[in-house]
């Protein structure tokens, strides 16, 4: 899909828009949360929920209504959808490393499970896609694929992000060079370093 048609066809969908549903999509540990938070604080002043180094920590889609973004003049409400990680199967013994016994890790998987399904159930509610993906990691994974395969199934319109451009290894070269019709976007959430023009672009590409 070519960069212009993306962006010409949000314009035409969002431009007369006062309130559209915003999702976070991403697999597990991509930043998705810190992200949320970073932009809860930043526009409603309370975090949306916990982040966690244990993979899976958002296990139910969580909800924030009402954030009234406000840049350059440009002003856009959003119900912001902070989504459960995606992932191609989900393994309890992963979970074992991080110090949960076999039955919480379990129970976690079980949930974990159950959060993918909703996450992917959600799409049909959601107008559109903030796809975060760990800068430092290869993008072109299985659940990316699937992500912005839906997405795009469905015509959903997705920014993607490239998160984590903290770390010494974070590359969003290979995020563009992987997913070239999409507009790309670096951030340290955890940081906060760039946020402002994620903000520019979210106002800019969806108001």
């Amino acid at each position: 899909m070519a960069f212009e048609f993306i962006f010409s066809w949000i314009s035409k969908l969002f431009g007369k828009r006062k309130e559209i549903s915003l999702g976070l999509y991403g697999a597990p540990n991509a930043g998705k949360t810190t992200l949320a938070n970073r932009i809860c604080m930043d526009f409603l002043g309370e975090p949306m929920g916990v982040a966690s180094e244990i993979p899976h920590e958002t296990r139910a889609v969580q909800k924030k209504e009402k954030v009234e973004m406000k840049v350059d003049g440009k002003r856009l409400t959003m119900n912001l959808l902070d989504m459960p990680g995606i992932a191609n199967k989900v393994d309890y013994r992963a979970f074992l490393r991080f110090g949960l016994n076999k039955k919480k890790s379990q129970e976690r998987s079980r949930e974990a499970a159950q959060g993918i399904i909703e996450a992917m159930k959600w799409l049909e509610h959601v107008d559109a896609a903030l796809v975060v993906l760990d800068a430092s990691e290869d993008p072109q994974s299985q659940a990316n694929l699937a992500i912005l395969g839906n997405l795009e199934a469905m015509n959903i319109p997705a920014i993607l992000v490239a998160n984590k451009m903290d770390l010494k290894k974070a590359d969003s070269v290979r995020i563009r060079g992987t997913f070239p019709g999409y507009s790309v976007v670096e951030v340290s959430a955890l940081e906060g370093t760039y946020i402002d023009k994620l903000y520019e672009t979210i106002c800019r590409e969806l108001s």
